[in-house]
């Protein structure tokens, strides 16, 4: 039987855990970003676009819980793309331990399910595994899939996720 998994909307007194976590998931990908840490050894964290997740609309921060136990963390945002009137799955973490269980797909069919919103999904087109993981996910929805071409981020693929698919 899988372990129960746990959407927590977080609040502003949980942006200090967001933002720990979230250098695991930059960490994951300062490769394909060519990101680098500071003298620190933190990641850059562009903190008003963080306080984001807790004042604008649409815009949330959520922590994954499986078994109780933190699993990572999923930040939606509204999209401010010119012409793109949907929720976006901006990031989606999972932690090591918790991967190849099924616990991000079930995490991001809760969202991209959601019949009430279009949803905006990008990946990057160099992450061969985020890649997958996308096409498998979105194959699986009861909801219509488009790939979409936007000029913004050419590394990046894009899927509009609306409708009922028939």
């Amino acid at each position: 039987m899988p372990a129960p998994i746990e959407l927590l909307k977080t609040t502003p007194e949980q942006a200090d855990l967001i933002r720990n976590l979230y250098q695991f998931y930059a960490y994951e990908g300062s490769d394909l970003e060519q990101e680098d840490v500071d003298v620190q050894g933190r990641f850059y964290i562009h903190e008003p676009h963080l306080q984001r997740y807790w004042q604008s609309p649409g815009w949330g921060a959520y922590l994954v819980l499986v078994d109780d136990f933190i699993a990572g963390f999923v930040l939606i945002e509204r999209s401010e793309l010119p012409g793109i009137d949907a929720l976006e799955l901006a990031d989606l973490f999972i932690l090591k331990r918790f991967r190849r269980q099924g616990v991000g797909s079930a995490v991001a069919g809760q969202f991209l399910g959601d019949g009430n919103h279009h949803w905006l999904l990008r990946c990057h087109g160099g992450d061969a595994p985020a890649v997958a993981f996308c096409q498998a996910l979105l194959a699986n929805l009861p909801r219509a899939v488009e790939e979409i071409a936007l000029g913004d981020e050419p590394q990046l693929r894009n899927f509009m996720v609306g409708g009922t698919r028939h």
